[in-house]
């Protein structure tokens, strides 16, 4: 059996959440601390922590690494690493805590702690360079700039020890897998290469055929659903795995796809998101990424295959986890098939153009959808989904549609 790709970094799994009665006395430890609230993002970062989905980083990120990060993609020690893990607060609570002192980080409406960090650095950012840097923008309409611009003032740097998975778990059962857990079963199915496909939408006809070309490519396929927050108007986590289930059971050969699920909000950053994407992929096991058209992307602020181009960009080493770029892709009713740029030489008129915008604004407003976009299972479920929506929920679908995969 073929191994699987190293965890990056070139070492092991670095999972920041302790075990047995370590993680019992963390816990009540964490109980008689100072508390900050934090963000969505930031609790989906403290699982990825937690799980070993960021190794090797050991916790937020100080200034040096921040600087290092924005401008060259790089922490201070050299890790490869394209998108800032930072945590941030306002300056009266940034003031109320000693260098050295510990925290306890309490998620969005939760009442336990997620995690304890040691505050090892106080520090300002420029929001905007950073913006810049890693959007490509400063746009205050683009979703990541505004995530951004809304953080605190100040951000803390420092070691963390995760204590819970968010919840994530709970809310999804199997779906949630650990990158140890996706590795045990890559193995127990005799992968050794393993394509992950990202997705945030469910999977119509075009998703399916990238998914098909790397199962020629590759021993298998995961199918690594976001399961963090998304922007007004798209298919819920567990909608969409309704359908991407139905879809793998239906039209995918036993024992070549696996679908699971991983805890991160989406930051919308395009070309550097598409990095951050094959890199805790490595760590989950993955040895190539699908990376198709505008792949995290938003808008207008990207290129269609600015995605791929990056990765030419990067030092060949940076990354175990390499790319399978494909070309835009849709169904030619003259070759009666999907298709590609690359596949295809007939006209545009022959050609429907496949996208999570178009699907969901046919949805929404009750329009037919061919079976040539999406397969008649997913649509029933997809159907069911919008049919118990209100009039106002569907205007909001239709209002902040957006690219990408």
């Amino acid at each position: 059996m073929a191994n699987l790709v190293r965890p990056h970094g070139g070492g092991s799994l670095r999972p920041l959440m302790p075990e047995g009665k370590t993680l019992i006395q963390a816990r009540k430890d964490a109980l008689q601390l100072p508390k900050i609230e934090i963000t969505s993002r930031e609790a989906g970062d403290i699982v990825m922590l937690g799980i070993g989905g960021f190794t090797p980083l050991a916790g937020f990120m100080g200034q040096a690494d921040w600087h290092g990060v924005c401008l060259q993609m790089r922490t201070a020690d050299g890790t490869f690493w394209p998108i800032p893990i930072t945590l941030s607060v306002d300056k009266a609570k940034a003031q109320s805590m000693a260098l050295g002192s510990e925290v306890a980080l309490v998620g969005p409406g939760a009442s336990e702690p997620m995690a304890i960090l040691r505050v090892d650095e106080k520090y300002s950012i420029d929001k905007a360079h950073e913006c810049r840097s890693v959007f490509r923008t400063e746009d205050p309409a683009h979703p990541g700039v505004e995530m951004v611009m809304k953080q605190g003032e100040i951000n803390l740097g420092g070691p963390v020890k995760v204590l819970s998975e968010g919840g994530f778990r709970e809310e999804f059962g199997a779906l949630f897998l650990t990158p140890a857990e996706t590795r045990a079963r890559f193995e127990a199915l005799g992968w050794g290469s393993v394509a992950a496909f990202q997705t945030r939408n469910p999977m119509h006809r075009s998703h399916e055929y990238l998914a098909k070309i790397a199962i020629e490519i590759c021993d298998g396929v995961l199918v690594h659903s976001l399961l963090g927050n998304l922007k007004p108007g798209d298919v819920p986590a567990t909608v969409r795995a309704r359908t991407i289930d139905t879809l793998i059971r239906g039209y995918f050969v036993e024992n070549t796809v696996m679908h699971a699920g991983y805890p991160l909000d989406m930051r919308y950053a395009g070309p550097r998101e598409a990095l951050l994407h094959a890199l805790f992929r490595q760590n989950y096991g993955c040895s190539h990424l699908l990376v198709g058209r505008d792949h995290a992307g938003v808008g207008d602020y990207y290129g269609p295959f600015d995605s791929h181009h990056i990765f030419d960009e990067i030092d060949p080493d940076a990354l175990l986890t390499k790319p399978i770029r494909i070309d835009w892709t849709f169904w030619c009713d003259r070759c009666h098939q999907m298709a590609s740029m690359r596949t295809c030489p007939h006209e545009a008129s022959d050609r429907l153009l496949l996208s999570g915008t178009k699907l969901r604004k046919m949805l929404s407003e009750g329009e037919p959808v061919p079976s040539t976009f999406s397969r008649p299972e997913v649509l029933d479920i997809l159907r069911e989904y919008y049919a118990g929506l209100s009039d106002e929920e569907n205007i909001k679908v239709e209002l902040k549609g957006h690219s990408g995969a």
